[in-house]
């Protein structure tokens, strides 16, 4: 593939006179009172009932931050493939991306509340003798200190990246140096890398761990593929939200390229798949007790039906819907599965998380509605703060004009 950057003359044309964003007022005020609303809320009911209402508030949290980590992860997979077509909805994975220090501070109730989450940070009540030998065993690993610094190293490099490459981004748009698209791609393998083994590891940390004895060396690709994927329906429902509305950014936005998102959130969705029957399959053919006993939690009782109803919507039925070319190439119908993914990615976290919360009844509770619009609200009002004022894509970078003429092949 060849790398060698152009000139900027191309990119003067298509969007290079597309007024900066001055738009999304509504949506960040509308964003922060629900936002501050909904944590208030959720921060009342912690003080009745902490364990179901931390609970609930870490299946927000993970569903909220995947998107973020996703949205980057888009941004720093194009980067490191050379892409040219992207560039139009680059702006968008940079903004959703640079969220990732707001989680860095909605992790602090987490951390204060972690022995009510975290069974092994304070053991209470009987455990057997082969539990507190696993513990033992575990223990310079699993102690809270440790646990802190390790999150530390996780939200300082999504920070880091999400923040250097949208800057390098905004940087370009003032002065046109195409050198800065050669940073952006140099830096974003090892980005790519990293991202990886931190998301992998945050998963070990913050799901795995509640059920301590477990492990899966799959999960964190699992935890890490199902966020894409949520990530690539966000992308989706927005593209279409633009392309649908006539704005003079929605107009920059082509059918090829929403054709090339609607793909890639197929062939993801495939992935997610692949990773969850590897893991399953892995567990079932190993047939050991201290990996057996997750499946087997989630494969019984009131969390059966979850588990059918993931792989029946979060999988069959979108792959079917997305064969379809005339589909991923439709607004409405793309929007549609758009917003079901997003739902059935919510169910799939709840379905990792809350058995280790009680086996025996799915914990629905007020808490999971307020910390859903709570964390979500003042992550939408964050992200539209960050794109106002700058333009919506990327005016000057060399390959806009590539980007432009983009035509499926």
């Amino acid at each position: 593939m060849n790398h060698d950057l152009p000139g900027i003359g191309g990119a003067q044309g298509g969007g290079s006179d597309l007024p900066r964003f001055a738009g999304g007022g509504t949506l960040m005020l509308g964003g922060a009172v629900v936002g501050v609303i909904g944590l208030a809320a959720t921060a009342l009911l912690g003080m009745r009932a902490p364990r179901e209402t931390l609970f609930a508030y870490l299946v927000a949290f993970v569903f909220w931050l995947g998107l973020s980590i996703g949205a980057m992860t888009l941004v720093l997979a194009n980067n490191a493939a050379g892409a040219k077509w992207n560039v139009t909805v680059r702006r968008l994975g940079e903004t959703l991306g640079a969220v990732a220090p707001l989680f860095a501070l909605l992790f602090l109730p987490l951390l204060l509340g972690a022995r009510h989450v975290w069974f092994w940070v304070q053991p209470t009540g009987a455990i057997s003798a082969e539990t507190a030998r696993l513990l033992a065993h575990k223990a310079p690993y699993l102690n809270l200190p440790s646990f802190s610094i390790r999150a530390v190293i996780y939200f300082a490099i999504w920070t880091a990246y999400a923040f250097q490459l949208r800057s390098y981004s905004i940087e370009q748009d003032a002065s046109g140096d195409p050198r800065l698209t050669r940073k952006m791609r140099s830096i974003s393998p090892l980005g790519l890398l990293l991202f990886i083994l931190s998301v992998t590891f945050a998963a070990f940390d913050w799901l795995m761990s509640l059920q301590p004895t477990w492990y899966s060396t799959i999960f964190g690709l699992y935890i890490y593929a199902g966020a894409f994927v949520a990530s690539m329906a966000l992308v989706c429902l927005i593209v279409t939200g633009l392309r649908a509305s006539e704005t003079p950014w929605g107009k920059l936005l082509t059918v090829d390229q929403q054709h090339n998102l609607g793909k890639l959130l197929f062939a993801f969705i495939c992935f997610w798949a692949y990773m969850a029957f590897s893991q399953y399959m892995l567990i079932w053919a190993g047939n050991l007790p201290q990996e057996l006993q997750w499946i087997i939690s989630r494969s019984k009782g009131v969390w059966w039906p979850v588990g059918q109803f993931i792989l029946v919507w979060h999988f069959i039925i979108p792959f079917f819907l997305l064969l379809s070319r005339d589909l991923k190439r439709n607004t409405k119908a793309l929007a549609a599965v758009a917003v079901w993914i997003l739902a059935v990615h919510y169910v799939d976290l709840y379905w990792v998380v809350m058995p280790a919360a009680d086996y025996s009844s799915l914990g629905l509770s007020l808490a999971h509605f307020t910390a859903f619009v709570g964390i979500g609200g003042v992550s939408v009002a964050v992200a539209a703060l960050l794109l106002r004022g700058a333009s919506p894509v990327p005016v000057k970078d060399p390959y806009l004009e590539d980007a432009l003429r983009y035509v499926q092949p």
